[in-house]
């Protein structure tokens, strides 16, 4: 995937609104906790397997919980 691309979420308000340590919504979608710390940080961009079974899990659409965005674009 080319650098100036990326896929930014709201993983940490998400699971802060649950109550969730980042170590517990990783054994919730069976990932380390280290891959729940670079998903927030936007530095890893989730399988899209993944980044369903974590929209399921908060009860969101996908796009609720991640958005592609590339660099210098602005949305509107």
């Amino acid at each position: 995937m080319k650098s100036d691309r990326f896929i930014k979420n709201r993983l940490a308000v998400l699971r802060a609104e649950k109550g969730w340590s980042q170590k517990e919504l990783a054994e919730k979608v069976g990932v380390s906790r280290q891959t729940i710390i670079s998903l927030e940080g936007s530095r890893y961009s989730p399988s899209l397997i993944l980044a369903f079974e974590i929209a399921y899990l908060f009860d969101k659409d996908i796009n609720e919980v991640f958005q592609y965005e590339r660099e210098g674009e602005g949305k509107g």
